[in-house]
């Protein structure tokens, strides 16, 4: 057994512990450091994550009534409407209590999520109210579900209902010779078809991995138990059917945050959260050890810079993000 930390070539948590990123600071406290939500130092990272930093603008470009940009595009309008702030808000612990926080997840639940489905759609029915049935997608619905119950709504009943959609619906195909059939899947054949969507997929595990162990159904398990091992046939970023290729080029670049797209990094976050470590996994995280400078940190190789409401981080450069989540995953990995 390895000790995690003889893979860094060396320590970076004093440039995590900055006061200058307090979100950074403050998972780098309780994720790397395993200190207790009560700790002091803890507890004023929490807060200043709410006076420092990204959090307070991209909050201070918020409508009153909870939306950002135009409220009919919160999700088109990539990567600054409702849906994006919400999933970075979210990324960066952002505080659930924020009453600005609470009519930003209201204004999603009441436009984006289909009351006939209960899955996350990329348009309002005009009609009907609520999201628009026939464009629900399983990558929003995973991210949406995962940033509600990040911000404490995972007992609410609608955030139930987004959790049962995912556990009929999703699918973890590897090539079937028939593409299921029906609703969703004869209009997502993107998402479905024969060969699942690799985002889709990721996200729904994301949203998985978020519910605590003991508050996961049978049937979240079980999905979590198919989509794992959908994952691990890839190798974590490699064709199933050819281990030699790589699904997509980008996947081995590693970006912050990733909105409805995936990486390597991001997948074995998953993953190790979800208590995985399977030999199937080893090529990515040696990929993972591989990126790292003499100083032990990762650079931002992928970004939306000047797509969001604020910038964040710069490409390139060093990235606490990226780092915080590479040694999360060694962490987790070899611990």
């Amino acid at each position: 057994m390895y000790c995690w930390k003889s893979f860094l070539k060396a320590d970076a948590t004093g440039w995590l512990l900055e006061d200058n990123n307090p979100s950074v600071r403050y998972f780098t406290l309780i994720e790397v450091l395993d200190q207790n939500e009560n700790n002091s130092a803890v507890r004023a990272a929490k807060q200043n994550i709410m006076k420092i930093g990204v959090v307070p603008k991209i909050l201070a470009k918020q409508n009153v009534e909870g939306y950002w940009d135009n409220p009919r595009n919160f999700y088109a309008a990539k990567y600054k409407g409702t849906v994006w702030q919400l999933l970075i808000l979210a990324e960066l612990g952002a505080d659930g209590e924020d009453e600005r926080i609470k009519r930003a997840c209201e204004f999603i639940l009441e436009n984006s999520q289909d009351p006939e489905s209960n899955g996350f759609s990329m348009n309002t029915s005009i009609k009907k109210g609520g999201g628009r049935h026939s464009e629900v997608l399983p990558c929003l619905t995973g991210n949406i579900i995962w940033s509600l119950i990040r911000f404490g709504y995972m007992e609410d009943e609608r955030v139930q209902k987004g959790i049962n959609w995912i556990t009929r619906y999703q699918r973890f195909d590897d090539g079937i010779n028939e593409p299921a059939k029906g609703w969703p899947y004869d209009r997502l054949k993107a998402c479905f078809g024969k060969h699942t969507c690799h985002m889709g997929a990721v996200k729904a595990l994301k949203a998985f991995a978020e519910i605590p162990t003991g508050y996961r159904s049978r049937q979240v398990k079980e999905t979590i138990k198919k989509g794992v091992e959908y994952i691990l046939k890839h190798h974590i970023h490699k064709r199933s059917h050819d281990l030699r290729q790589i699904s997509k080029p980008s996947w081995l670049r590693f970006g912050f945050p990733l909105m409805y797209q995936t990486d390597a990094l991001e997948i074995l976050g998953i993953l190790t959260k979800l208590g995985y470590r399977d030999s199937r996994m080893q090529e990515a995280i040696d990929l993972v050890v591989s990126k790292q400078d003499a100083k032990g940190k990762w650079n931002l190789e992928n970004t939306f810079n000047g797509r969001f409401q604020i910038n964040i981080e710069k490409k390139g450069e060093p990235s606490k993000w990226i780092t915080l989540r590479a040694l999360n995953v060694l962490k987790r990995f070899y611990d």
